[in-house]
Order: structure tokens, then C-alpha cells, then sequence
């Protein structure tokens, strides 16, 4: 079975092959409502067992990716049991089965079998419960990179020295810092500024690029200089570079992919690290946001544009249509532009990609 990152095993209960024949032609009722793409294939893929037990360990792109050709359509197929209070908390010893409602194949979930009989309750904690995707393995993946309105960096305090006068500092080192000191709790993150992010199509500045470097923690301020420790360091901090407030990046573990509610039609803009090739778990920057109706957890699939290539009999040339290269999972949403980790890509992809609705 193949997941995000191919570390976890999977043991499954196997009680029969032939009921995924039926569902690839039941399938076809229940995507006619949706996208064409889905509605040509079915989402189950060919030969899986018609029951799966949770272990330790598995997440639910891991058992998803084991039953879809497309993981994040796990919510479109899960039939909700009214007895379970929130059946997309799923545990080690749950077992999922396929099963035929009204005709059409669903996702149903039976906790385990060790229940006991009685008048009881079995309390669970929500931290048991297997989490929606591996983020303990992509985490390092999402970066910290924020974006910015033109003016907010220069506003921002800025490092004007580090301990006996050092030019550059790092973990574990004091720092100083000249400005309006504004955080909740004392923690900024240290950026540095870099490029603006701008429309290809219009044009529009989307933002400015807030690259990071670190994170402080102020430990006194006098007058409008404050005294902070280095709390991490990506890079050698340097004289300049600008302080905002913390901010809490991780996806929440029980966030669940979706596709977007609006119609997104979009590009890739940038790819973090200044390269303009595009790969496996590498973030991308796209020129669509909130405002679009973009929103984490989004998943866009990517399309590699077409080539224009010489027209022999005609004598002239002709740009081929594009083709559908990728998945992309938005896990940073800004007003006017996102940042996605690519889940996957089958061939070499690049800015100026297209980015749509899956």
C-alpha cells in the first residue's frame, strides 16, 4: 500500500474479492452529480477486501489510498453511522467495511470488537484516534514562510545587533532588536525579506515574500529595544532582519481533504528554495487565495501545459491542450495567494503550471 510517505504496514482481514467487481458499474449513480472526471472512473480501485481493521500506526490517507485511487475522496463515500457521536475519529481495532446501501457501495465504520456487552461507555480520548494524514512525517515539509503586505516588514522591529556586537547569530545566542514589540506571548518568528509575489495573469501584487529564518524569545525590553533569546535558527541570523509575532503553522491533525466549493482556475507561481523545477513534497506558491475560495485542506490537481508544437500540414503551429500531472494539498491560505505541498506528480512539473479543481 502506498501513502504520502511510504512507512506504514497494513494488516487486513480478507472475506472476499468479488463484491468490488459490482461496485465499478454501481459506482457510476453516485458520481454523476460531480466533476466529469470522477464521474469517468469509479473511485474504488479493482480488488480490495471488503473489510480493513485499524492499527496502530495507519492514518486515514493510508486507509483511503488502500480503498480510492484518489485518497481524499475518503468523506465522499463514508456513510455516517447516527449511533457513533463522530465517526471521523476512527481508532486501532475499528474495523472499516464496504458494504451496498440503497444499492450504491459506502465506507461503514464498527468499532472494535472489544467492547464489552454491559451498560457501559467506552471513553476514548480524541488524541487516540488515527490522524487524518502522517503530518509527523510532512511536517518538515510545510514551510514557514509567510506572506506579507507590501510596508508590513519595514514596519516590523528589526535585529540592529547580537551579543558583543557579532554581526550574525544563532540558537542559543541573546540578540537585540529595535522597535514596537506587539506579540501576546513574548515569541516572534525572524524573516527576511524577499521577492514579491505577482500575478502572472494581472499583474496584481499579491504579496511580499517573509522568508524564514528563526524564532526569538523577547526576554526584556528597554525603551524601544528589546533583549530576546534565539529559539531556532534555520539560517544565521543577521543585522536587518525583521521580527513578527508567533503564529501556530501545523495543520490540525483531524482536518480532512476536501475539494474547493469554488470553481479555482489558477497557476503555480513559485516553488520554495528559488527553483523553478517542481516535485514530490516540494511547496509551491499559487496565485489563488481566500478570496477565491481556496481554504486549507484544499486538494487542486495540477495540469502540465500543453506544448506548442509546428503543424506540418496546416503550416503553422498549435499549442497542445494540458494534461493532468499532479495533486497538490493547500496547507497555507492567504487572502490573495495559498501555499500546497505537492502530494504527488507523475512527471516533471514547473512554474506556471496550471492548478484546478480536482
Amino acid at each position: 500500500m502506498t501513502s504520502i510517505i511510504e512507512v506504514y504496514t497494513i494488516e487486513i482481514q480478507h472475506t472476499g474479492w468479488a463484491i468490488m467487481k459490482k461496485a465499478a458499474i454501481a459506482l457510476m449513480g453516485i458520481w454523476l452529480g460531480m466533476a466529469a472526471a470522477f464521474a469517468a472512473e469509479p473511485p474504488f480501485k479493482d480488488s480490495v477486501p471488503d473489510t480493513y481493521t485499524v492499527k496502530k500506526g495507519d492514518t486515514l490517507w493510508d486507509i483511503s489510498a488502500f480503498y480510492l485511487r484518489e485518497p481524499w475522496l475518503w468523506p465522499e463515500i463514508w456513510h455516517v453511522n447516527p449511533q457513533i457521536k463522530n465517526p471521523h475519529l476512527i481508532y486501532p481495532g475499528d474495523v472499516i467495511s464496504l458494504v451496498y446501501i440503497d444499492g450504491q457501495p459506502r465506507l461503514t465504520l464498527n468499532r472494535g470488537r472489544n467492547v464489552k456487552l454491559s451498560p457501559q461507555v467506552r471513553a476514548m480520548a480524541h488524541g487516540e484516534a488515527i490522524a487524518a494524514l502522517p503530518l509527523d512525517a510532512i511536517n518538515s515539509f510545510l514551510s514557514r514562510t509567510r506572506v506579507v503586505a507590501p510596508g508590513e516588514l519595514e514596519a516590523a522591529p528589526y535585529v540592529v545587533a547580537g551579543q558583543q556586537k557579532r554581526i550574525i547569530s544563532g540558537i542559543g545566542d541573546d540578540l537585540y532588536a529595535r522597535g514596537t514589540f506587539a506579540g501576546d506571548d513574548g515569541t516572534f518568528g525572524v524573516y527576511r525579506q524577499g521577492d514579491p509575489y505577482i500575478d502572472p495573469d494581472s499583474e496584481e501584487v499579491l504579496g511580499v515574500r517573509a522568508q524564514d529564518v528563526g524564532a526569538v524569545q523577547l526576554k526584556a525590553v528597554n525603551g524601544d529595544v528589546g533583549t530576546a533569546g534565539v529559539l531556532r535558527s534555520e539560517q544565521e541570523i543577521r543585522i536587518g532582519d525583521r521580527l513578527l509575532p508567533g503564529e501556530e503553522r501545523k495543520i490540525d491533525p483531524v482536518f480532512y481533504p476536501s475539494a474547493p466549493t469554488d470553481t479555482i482556475d489558477g497557476v503555480i507561481i513559485a516553488v520554495e528554495g528559488g527553483v523553478n523545477n517542481v516535485g514530490h513534497l516540494d511547496v509551491v506558491a499559487i496565485n489563488r487565495g481566500e478570496r477565491d475560495g481556496l481554504a486549507v485542506g484544499n486538494m487542486l490537481a495540477i495540469y502540465k501545459r500543453g506544448e506548442t508544437v509546428a503543424d506540418r500540414i496546416a503550416e503553422d503551429t498549435v499549442t497542445l491542450p494540458p494534461e493532468r500531472a499532479g495533486l497538490v494539498m493547500i496547507f497555507r491560505a492567504f487572502e490573495k495567494m495559498s501555499f500546497g505541498l505537492v502530494l504527488n506528480a507523475d512527471r516533471p512539473l514547473s512554474v506556471k503550471d496550471l492548478v484546478r479543481n480536482p
